[in-house]
């Protein structure tokens, strides 16, 4: 099978050669340059033999925009920080306004796609990443989101659909250049920040008009409730054909997930170091240190638990830039010793 049908038939529930598998990372010693970060995805995903590309722009490119103010280092391992937020006072949200595609660091990750399009579409399906307008605006301000929303909601609203508006021009200018998906990603969706009600209104609702937009022109469309304590159910209501969390630290497990809905199911990858209870590290990532015995176990384990039926193999969030090149190798040699069939 080609990559594009192995993932094509992942996502319907269809018999596979072998189960689909990649690992993310962000580059950030290339991702302030479109050309190279492509050139970068690209081979990188050449060398392990992965099925798809899901494009890695730095977490803070949907808010420079708008006025965050961002400390850039250029560096492996340390990524773009926000250095002074875009909103200081409850009335900056009323200066928002939807922005076209073409502009600014939006801009940057249009050239991006168009690069990786142009090197790798005919080897790779290709996902690029994208933000809820509600991640998007407490990326943007902080957690001072939840009192402005409360104080003035029309304002808060206001500024949500400028959000909205911008972020649906990217997605279109994305699949113009060529892309196969979108991995779109929320940070609010989570008990511990906020109530399903004031998610709903603040989130949920943009979050399907961003949806909406795209949903019946890519095939390859995962959804991604971050953080600990997620609105899984919620957010697996999704109209999208995948979804992607941390299966292997924050819950659900994969073999719970499976019980809860019929999607395909992106993870199996434990990509966090272990902790203990005072949240003191013990332990890197399996990701880094474990052997190809123990990657192999692992990943039979998450198999076991789902089922290889609608089953990408893949980490809960972004994997550690510095994975040692024989682990990736024993990650993707896995895949090769488990039957489907």
């Amino acid at each position: 099978m080609t990559k594009h049908e192995r993932i094509a038939a992942a996502l319907k529930g269809e018999d596979v050669d072998r189960i689909p598998v990649n690992v993310w990372m962000h580059h950030s010693a290339e991702d302030q340059d479109p050309r190279t970060l492509a050139e970068t995805q690209v081979q990188f995903a050449e060398n392990y033999d992965f099925d798809f590309i899901k494009l890695m722009p730095f977490g803070l490119y949907s808010v420079q925009d708008y006025g965050a103010k961002i400390k850039i280092y250029a560096q492996t391992g340390r990524p773009p920080e926000l250095a002074d937020p875009g909103i200081h006072d409850i009335a900056d949200w009323g200066l928002l306004e939807p922005l076209p595609a073409d502009y600014g660091t939006w801009g940057k990750q249009v050239q991006l796609a168009r690069y990786a399009v142009r090197y790798g579409k005919k080897r790779f399906p290709l996902i690029q990443t994208i933000f809820s307008p509600l991640t998007t605006a407490r990326k943007l301000a902080g957690n001072r989101i939840l009192s402005d929303l409360r104080e003035n909601p029309a304002l808060f609203k206001q500024a949500l659909e400028a959000i909205t508006a911008t972020t649906i021009n990217f997605v279109r200018a994305n699949i113009e250049a060529g892309i196969d998906g979108f991995f779109f990603a929320t940070q609010c969706a989570a008990y511990d920040f906020c109530s399903p009600e004031i998610y709903q209104e603040f989130g949920g609702y943009y979050d399907l008009k961003v949806i909406n937009s795209y949903k019946d022109e890519t095939f390859f469309n995962v959804v991604h409730p971050h953080g600990t304590n997620c609105m899984f159910e919620l957010i697996a209501a999704y109209p999208v054909p995948c979804i992607n969390w941390h299966d292997r630290w924050a819950g659900p497990s994969l073999g719970e997930a499976r019980a809860l809905t019929g999607k395909c199911l992106l993870g199996g990858l434990r990509e966090a170091p272990f902790f203990d209870g005072t949240g003191k590290k013990t332990a890197d990532s399996i990701l880094k240190t474990g052997t190809p015995g123990e990657l192999l176990a692992h990943i039979k384990e998450a198999v076991e638990a789902a089922s290889w039926r609608k089953l990408i193999i893949g980490p809960g969030c972004i994997a550690e830039q510095d994975l040692p090149p024989a682990q990736l190798r024993a990650i993707r040699g896995a895949l090769d010793a488990i039957k489907v069939k």
